[in-house]
């Protein structure tokens, strides 16, 4: 019976792409940059998503990947590269006034309080992970909240699970890996993560996407409320 959860929050409980766009059109006005279209925010989504895979990879740290992401983005289209550190410490900020939750998750970890201990276990930066889960409400929610930038690890790095049970089981909460589940969005973070954790793994896939990967979940659900389908068989 699962009785701890971990989720992840960019694409599973929140809408990052929502967060993203309204956070890069913001700021390209306010650098004077002009109008950013949404085929540009497409182009530099597509960027940003080939960085976290080398954070993943232990390829790149993720201060270099942040920053280089804005650098490659500007040099395509002739803004000043010179601008990207400025640019992505305001972006981390903003990254926190856009509330958009996927599905309806925040009546679904409210409902599931008390009943299951509940973790947000992220990869992104501490500044804009702390103010999205503010903002949103969430992390009155959470029974404790893993950011890979004060763990010292990324997921799907096992350092990052073993630091996060280790604080659950000093707060007195005995984690039993075949009781704990991880739902994310992400094969090669979440689920390659619980995998390496030797705990459950739930692949949240709203569009259906295909697996193309050599990571097989325990489960794969296209919307969030079909968690509480699988509490009642696992």
């Amino acid at each position: 019976m699962i009785n701890i959860i971990f989720w992840d929050v960019d694409g599973t409980l929140l809408n990052f792409l929502a967060a993203e766009s309204a956070a890069v059109k913001g700021l390209f006005l306010k650098f004077g940059f002009g109008k950013c279209s949404d085929e540009m925010i497409a182009e530099y989504s597509q960027i940003n998503k080939k960085y976290w895979k080398q954070i993943e990879k232990g390829e790149i740290t993720k201060e270099e990947a942040l920053r280089a992401r804005f650098v490659e983005f500007f040099a395509s289209h002739g803004l000043p590269v010179a601008a990207a550190e400025k640019f992505n410490a305001e972006y981390q900020v903003r990254l926190g006034d856009t509330v958009a939750y996927c599905d309806n998750s925040f009546e679904i970890v409210r409902s599931l309080r008390g009943k299951v201990k509940q973790y947000a276990a992220s990869n992104g930066t501490v500044v804009a992970q702390k103010r999205k889960l503010k903002n949103s409400g969430l992390d009155a929610l959470m029974d404790g909240i893993f950011l890979s930038e004060a763990v010292g690890a990324e997921k799907p790095d096992v350092r990052f699970f073993n630091a996060a049970f280790g604080f659950i089981e000093k707060s007195g909460i005995k984690i039993e890996k075949e009781n704990t589940l991880i739902v994310g969005d992400s094969l090669t973070s979440d689920i390659l993560g619980g995998k390496n954790a030797g705990i459950k793994t739930c692949f949240y896939n709203p569009r259906g996407e295909k697996n193309t990967s050599n990571v097989s979940p325990d489960y794969e659900i296209k919307n969030l409320n079909e968690i509480y389908d699988i509490l009642k068989k696992a």
